[in-house]
């Protein structure tokens, strides 16, 4: 599916690491390098501006060699980018190890997931069906 893309970065446009990736790994456009230090969080730009299709939202989400290996994720894990946005995509990073981390012009920060979803309408009710579950909330289902 094509999207809109403007690119004010110097950096080119995100891509698939490998033929069957789900995320295109996006990268920082900061014009200087941004001192993430620990348990601290900072905005990100990317320099992109997005023309999504209705139907469709792109998610911001970690990518997991920088959480496993540095400890830096995306807070708002998945982040939502809704068709109806223009701004600049930007990237809420928080650092959660205990040593600073510096984030470069051209490091990959996240991945973008292109992906479809419904519009919710609500129907008020009294009662809802019954399931196997119920009420049961956290842990509720086993611990194997």
């Amino acid at each position: 599916m094509k999207v809109r893309v403007i690119n004010r970065s110097s950096n080119p446009l995100p891509q698939y690491a490998s033929l069957l990736a789900a995320g295109l790994d996006v990268r920082a456009n900061n014009p200087e390098p941004i001192v993430l230090e620990p348990l601290g969080r900072a905005m990100v730009p990317t320099g992109l501006y997005l023309e999504i299709p209705a139907g469709y939202e792109v998610q911001v989400r970690p990518r997991s060699g920088l959480a496993a290996k540095k400890g830096v994720t995306v807070l708002n894990a998945p982040g939502t980018i809704d068709a109806d946005y223009r701004g600049e995509v930007c990237v809420i990073l928080v650092n959660l190890s205990s040593e600073p981390f510096v984030i470069e012009k051209g490091e990959r920060i996240a991945q973008l997931v292109l992906a479809r979803h419904e519009v919710m309408e609500w129907e008020e009710t009294d009662n809802l069906a019954e399931s196997e579950r119920g009420a049961g909330g956290f842990g509720s289902t086993g611990v194997k």
